[in-house]
């Protein structure tokens, strides 16, 4: 009998810092990072670099193209050495246009490195100041509802998100 007082004295001891009422919020980092100029003016440049660099691809491969049909329609005419040459031509060019593609964006491209570059630091910011409000508040666990989030359904209470910018310093 003595074991069992023992036991369950050890249970509600125990058990009592489970039933610990656990804090939860939620941040949309999309909605924060909307709110940033630096972010919106990051961005921006960033966007551009990727449209330049798009181009520039799009029209190497234009260029390609052009160089494919007109080949198709020579291809009879031309001697075995020529068709060589172009074939070799036009191989070299559609491996430069990878390479360059590769080179802006790939997984360690100038995209990537810009994005880290740019965007990053802006994002380390939101992510401190979160967790000072969190901590500020008690918050045990805050979720992010934006980018493919699991968080299916939250109450408009939990979000602290205006909190995040004030700590911040941005105002709306």
């Amino acid at each position: 009998m003595k074991f069992l007082k023992y036991f369950l004295l050890i249970v509600l001891v125990f058990g009592m810092r489970f039933v610990k009422a656990q804090s939860y919020a939620f941040i949309d980092s999309d909605y924060i990072l909307e709110n940033v100029p630096e972010y919106n003016e990051a961005k921006e440049r960033l966007d551009k670099m990727a449209e330049r660099w798009t181009k520039e691809i799009e029209d190497r491969y234009a260029t390609i193209k052009d160089l494919k049909n007109n080949f198709d329609r020579e291809e009879v005419l031309l001697p075995k050495e020529e068709k060589e040459k172009r074939k070799l031509e036009i191989e070299k060019l559609e491996m430069e246009a990878i390479e360059l593609q590769t080179k802006h964006f790939g997984a360690n491209g100038d995209y990537f490195q810009k994005r880290q570059e740019l965007i990053k630091p802006i994002q380390d910011r939101v992510f401190t100041a979160m967790k000072k409000v969190a901590k500020r508040e008690g918050y045990e666990f805050v979720f992010d509802k934006a980018n493919q989030s699991n968080l299916l359904y939250a109450e408009k209470e939990f979000d602290i998100s205006e909190e995040v910018l004030e700590e911040m310093g941005i105002t709306k």
